[in-house]
């Protein structure tokens, strides 16, 4: 029973089909890696993660291929990529997305259904792209965190505050330290703009003002 189980193969691979599947994965993988480059929005893109799927797609052809409907290449496939062990953490949550996205169009395109592949690929990488320019899943602000230094004058205002009002749509002061020795205060606020695209202009005029030094804007860990 054993060795029958062994034999079956119902998607006979020849040269011609392994051609085929490999190029079908590869074109798929360099769309998919096209789409991630376009979309992304994280603090750190990575070149290599970006070849890294189209380099995924097609292996997983291969491997697909290889084991066929063969129950011992199976097992035997698994036993020997369970010594692999995979240390790079994902950093973001879309890139697992993109992870799995490329299996499972290398295991369609390996298995010879390319219909699958070609209109899965266009698909879902029609609503990654459409989710990439909409706001649905984003919020509305983003908020930051703002930190800086401050001479008090004495005057009611501080000179800050016009510089605020300016800018920011809302700020809510979260922390306020004093140094003594150098007759200082350390600011802590969390501010959020009228429009972002202004922050760094924000943070010139905001160093302009009397007493205002050691500017710090925070945001998915980034300064600016």
């Amino acid at each position: 029973m054993f060795d029958e189980l062994q034999n079956i193969n119902l998607f006979p691979t020849t040269g011609l089909d392994l051609v085929i599947n490999l190029a079908l994965a590869l074109v798929c993988g360099v769309f998919i890696a096209w789409l991630y480059r376009h979309t992304y929005k994280g603090p750190g893109y990575s070149t290599s993660f970006a070849n890294s799927i189209v380099l995924l797609a097609m292996i997983t052809a291969v491997v697909i291929m290889t084991i066929g409907n063969n129950l011992a290449r199976a097992f035997g496939l698994v036993g020997a990529m369970s010594i692999i062990r995979f240390r790079t953490a994902v950093k973001d949550t879309q890139d697992i997305i993109f992870i799995f996205f490329s299996l499972a169009i290398g295991m369609a395109a390996g298995v010879g259904y390319h219909k699958i592949a070609i209109i899965g690929t266009l698909f879902i990488g029609f609503v990654i792209y459409l989710f990439s320019l909409t706001t649905l899943s984003s919020p509305r602000q983003k908020e930051y965190l703002l930190q800086f230094s401050f001479s008090a004058n004495g005057d009611e205002l501080p000179s800050y505050m016009p510089v605020f009002k300016k800018y920011c749509r809302r700020h809510k002061v979260i922390n306020v330290k004093s140094i003594e020795e150098q007759d200082l205060l350390e600011l802590s606020y969390y501010v959020k703009f009228k429009d972002e695209k202004k922050n760094s202009q924000f943070v010139r005029d905001l160093n302009k003002a009397d007493g205002v030094e050691r500017i710090n804007l925070f945001f998915d860990e980034e300064e600016f």
